[in-house]
C-alpha cells in the first residue's frame, strides 16, 4: 500500500507555509448579516445595469397575490 501520512504531511506543510508566505488565512463560517453586507452592493449594481428592478416588483407583487395579500 502506498504510504499517505507522510504525504498528507508534506502538503499540510505546503499549505502552512504557502499561508504564511502571502497572508492568506483560511475563512470560517460568515455570520449571515456579513454575507449580506457583501453581496447587496453587487445586487444593487445587477440591478441597475440590467434593469431587473421591474422584474423583482413583478416577483414580489405575484408572491403577495399567492399568500393572500
Amino acid at each position: 500500500m502506498a504510504d499517505t501520512a507522510a504525504r498528507t504531511i508534506i502538503v499540510t506543510r505546503g499549505r502552512r507555509a504557502y499561508s504564511t508566505a502571502f497572508g492568506a488565512r483560511r475563512s470560517g463560517p460568515r455570520h449571515p448579516l456579513v454575507a449580506t453586507a457583501m453581496v447587496l452592493p453587487l445586487a444593487a449594481l445587477l440591478v441597475v445595469v440590467f434593469g431587473g428592478w421591474d422584474a423583482v416588483v413583478t416577483q414580489a407583487s405575484s408572491v403577495g397575490v399567492m399568500l393572500g395579500r
